[in-house]
């Protein structure tokens, strides 16, 4: 979880009241973050991933302000229009496809302060962008930048800038090898043609997301009164919710916010949008979860002491809250809102006896044999995309079972097997040293038409190892070793797999029972992932290899 420092005076005075400082240790710790200390004027708080709105100064007193019942409610930020446009070019669509942005006013900028956004930039960078991967933040003077604003791709020669901190212009591959921030996230930008940029209507070079900004369009000084915030990145949601809650920061430290037109090929939207999402509140489902009696009008003052709105049977959800899904979100809110010490503590009424579920003990012992051998072991996503599964695996006829609503296609589909993950763990550390050795366990989803959803769970093992001298003796060899241990007998029969090599590849049997498939990767599935080096992987299904074990 990520801590951030909060300068106590700064923090006070947008609460706009002055706790003694027990009381402000206590309070602190019951709004849902953990408190690591007080000392002199810094506050060093833990903060939850569920809420980067709280990764600054302007965000932690906003929610703090509302717990304590001082500032309390749905707040209010009036966005007027700038009448500006960025052009988000047809160029950007295969690298770096969405870009949202906004202008805002009237801030006064010293040393603390410049500190503070640095520091929001930075966390949000680390957790809602997942380090540069899924997006990146650039916030620039506005006195620097003529309207209008492109966001194109160019070939990394065909930038130059003299980037952030350096004393001299580079083109974009000179930034990812001489500048210290490009050698650190040049591994977001490797294979690719063409490089991201912001360019203004005088051709100057704005920033190279997701790497730096331009040292002299893109530096923010105590001079600076006027910003342009853009969020660049792969999902439109997450771009969104990293601008609402960058803008309201900046406009909790005085500023004015204007919106932006973006205009892509083929839409044009207005950012930001800080208008309030709307959820119907089911104040029974609240009770039951929390074990209370809430009135509506008691869950409603509960509701605003976590910044939320009421209106007609619905909750009004701030723009900076990403958190909210379900109505369990609005039970745990409103639960700390009641004040976990002003919960009754009950004994059960019922005495059990609990001991290690059988199957979880042998995964565990399978998992000790693999770490044992030195892998790492790695959790990936039961939701994935379609073409990851299928097209990239050489499997075009593979039918996995698709997302009714989807809202990214990025994640529209439960996955069908688990090995397409494991590669996509190794395409996002081809910076990372090798030999790269791997395993996971984890669910795939198939057609059943014996269960209530029509879907069924298969319990799975994935091993994977990638290296340039990855083959099918490795594979073989990790399977030998989990079988060993498991004190069970298996054989490998020849077969065809169109993501492996003809000829290295067999499939598991046990007792006659087919339970995975062995071999080294094709050629083909390893340039579709932009692998480097062989892929050797084995994917067993566990349930039925425990059901052998166990002779059930």
């Amino acid at each position: 979880m990520p801590t951030v420092t909060l300068n106590k005076d700064v923090f006070e005075e947008l609460v706009g009241k002055k706790l003694p400082a027990d009381e402000l240790k206590d309070r602190i710790s019951m709004l849902g973050t953990d408190l690591e200390g007080i000392e002199g004027n810094e506050i060093h708080v833990e903060v939850f991933p569920n809420r980067p709105d709280m990764l600054s100064e302007q965000g932690f007193a906003r929610a703090f302000s509302s717990f304590i019942g001082h500032k309390t409610g749905l707040r209010q930020y009036d966005v007027q229009s700038s009448k500006e446009k960025v052009i988000v070019e047809e160029a950007v669509s295969d690298v770096r496809p969405y870009t949202v942005c906004a202008i805002v006013r009237g801030l006064s900028f010293d040393d603390e302060r410049i500190r503070e956004v640095i520091q929001i930039q930075e966390k949000l960078h680390v957790t809602q962008c997942r380090k540069r991967k899924k997006g990146a933040i650039g916030i620039y003077p506005l006195e620097a930048i003529t309207f209008p604003v492109r966001f194109t791709a160019l070939p990394p020669k065909e930038i130059t800038f003299q980037p952030l901190e350096s004393d001299r212009e580079m083109d974009g591959l000179q930034v990812l090898s001489a500048h210290p921030t490009g050698r650190d996230y040049a591994h977001l930008l490797e294979g690719l043609e063409k490089f991201p940029v912001f360019i203004d209507a005088n051709d100057e070079v704005l920033s190279m997301p997701p790497v730096i900004n331009s040292h002299k369009t893109g530096r923010i000084t105590p001079t600076t009164t006027d910003v342009f915030v853009e969020c660049s990145g792969f999902d439109m949601k997450t771009l969104s919710h990293v601008l609402n809650i960058i803008v309201t920061a900046l406009a909790d430290m005085g500023g004015k916010i204007e919106s932006i037109e973006v205009e892509y090929p083929d839409q044009k939207l207005v950012t930001p949008d800080l208008s309030p999402a709307r959820m119907k509140f089911d104040l029974a489902y609240v009770n039951k979860r929390l074990g209370l009696t809430l009135s509506e009008e008691e869950a409603v003052t509960l509701l605003g002491k976590m910044g939320f709105g009421y209106e007609a049977g619905e909750v009004l959800i701030p723009a900076y809250r990403a958190d909210i899904l379900h109505q369990i979100d609005f039970a745990e809110d409103i639960a700390i809102a009641y004040g976990y010490e002003n919960f009754q503590e009950e004994l059960c009424s019922t005495a059990t006896v609990g001991k290690e579920d059988l199957f979880e003990r042998f995964k565990n012992i399978v998992a000790d044999v693999l770490v044992g051998q030195g892998l790492l072991e790695v959790n990936t996503f039961h939701i994935t995309d379609r073409e990851l599964q299928t097209e990239r695996m050489r499997m075009p006829d593979l039918v996995p079972i698709a997302l009714k609503n989807s809202l990214s296609a990025d994640f529209d589909t439960m996955r069908a097997w688990l090995l397409p993950s494991m590669l996509h763990v190794f395409q996002n550390n081809k910076h990372n040293e090798y030999p790269q050795s791997i395993f996971g366990f984890g669910s795939a989803f198939v057609a059943d038409e014996s269960t209530e959803s029509g879907i069924g769970e298969q319990p799975r093992l994935c091993v994977a190892h990638c290296d340039e001298a990855a083959d099918y003796t490795y594979a073989r060899q990790m399977l030998d070793s989990v079988f060993g241990a498991l004190a069970l007998d298996y054989g490998v029969e020849a077969v065809e797999h169109p993501s492996y090599i003809p000829g290295r590849v067999g499939k598991i049997v046990v007792e006659g029972t087919d339970v995975g498939f062995i071999g080294e990767l094709h050629p083909e599935v390893l340039d579709n992932f932009k692998l480097d080096y062989p892929v050797c992987a084995l994917e067993v299904e566990l349930r039925k290899i425990f059901d052998k074990k166990n002779k059930i």
